[in-house]
């Protein structure tokens, strides 16, 4: 690996859509200003994931296993965490040791009343979302072909509207979070046409949105001092066990063992130099 390489450097590398070009438009050490609001905020975090894919009839790999590395790595950390998801991706998401929230899809109306209950009841000082599709300007969501998949998307967009602390992931710009920079997407020919305008309090960009998600986990592994990433095997495993379950390569719309086109041993090369990174400056496993 070479020297002086940043976190932001690793999961922006190997970039297939041009999402690099909006680093600029960011601050240099994001991955880290996001960490630093996530160790602000303890308590009851929501994490939202999950991206359906049309011509693949299902929930993709990318967002669920990097939303699970957070999860765990803020538990570890003596957070609460809930996931929140809709019926596509609600099996992914069972059985990691916290609860999974299935958002109804629906309309706007009842997706405030939705937001609103759930708030009261979990009373979170923190938002996250990862690979999540958001909301276009028209109401609609899209995919990065720019087909309406509103029918498949719980809104969950309105949990995020209006609250004071979240984090935002994503790799394509029509992700929660985007919204930051929704007029900057635009003008990237290979990025989509109809950006999310939902915004978040910070935001990673990552050429995998997995990867934004580990990068978040090992810019908060060096303020702790501990290394909270998951290991290569395991997330391995855990991207094998999700396909098994029926999610699909959001490139190729197959169940195979990839994320967005990466064969997994390619997808490791990320969480693998990170987990070097920490490792160098001394970290070991929690």
């Amino acid at each position: 690996m070479p020297d002086n390489q940043t976190i932001e450097d690793i999961i922006l590398d190997r970039d297939r859509r041009g999402l690099s070009k909006l680093r600029d438009c960011l601050p240099a050490d994001f991955c880290d200003r996001a960490a630093s609001l996530v160790l602000q905020r303890p308590g009851t975090v929501l994490i939202s994931t999950g991206f359906y894919i049309l011509a693949g009839g299902g929930a993709e790999t990318d967002g669920p296993p990097g939303a699970i590395a957070i999860g765990s790595a803020l538990q570890s950390l003596g957070y609460d965490v809930m996931y929140v998801t809709d019926r596509y991706t609600v099996p992914f998401m069972e059985g990691h040791g916290a609860p999974v929230v299935d958002f109804p899809i629906t309309d706007d109306k009842s997706s405030k009343r939705f937001v609103k209950e759930l708030l009261e009841r979990s009373t979170p000082s923190l938002l996250i979302s990862i690979e999540r599709c958001g909301l276009a300007h028209d109401s609609t969501y899209r995919n990065m072909h720019g087909q309406d998949i509103s029918q498949y998307n719980a809104r969950i967009d309105h949990l995020f509207m209006g609250f004071p602390y979240s984090v935002g992931i994503g790799d394509g710009g029509n992700e929660i979070g985007m919204g930051i920079l929704k007029h900057e997407i635009p003008k990237i020919p290979t990025l989509v046409r109809l950006p999310c305008v939902t915004s978040t309090t910070q935001l990673i960009v990552s050429s995998v949105s997995n990867w934004g998600g580990y990068g978040l986990v090992a810019a908060i592994s060096r303020r702790t001092g501990k290394n909270l990433l998951p290991t290569v095997d395991g997330e391995e495993q855990l991207i094998k066990s999700m396909v098994d379950m029926g999610a699909v390569d959001g490139f190729t719309n197959k169940p195979e063992y990839k994320v967005d086109g990466f064969p997994l041993a390619e997808n490791s090369i990320t969480l693998a130099r990170l987990r070097e990174l920490l490792v160098a400056e001394g970290l070991t496993d929690v």
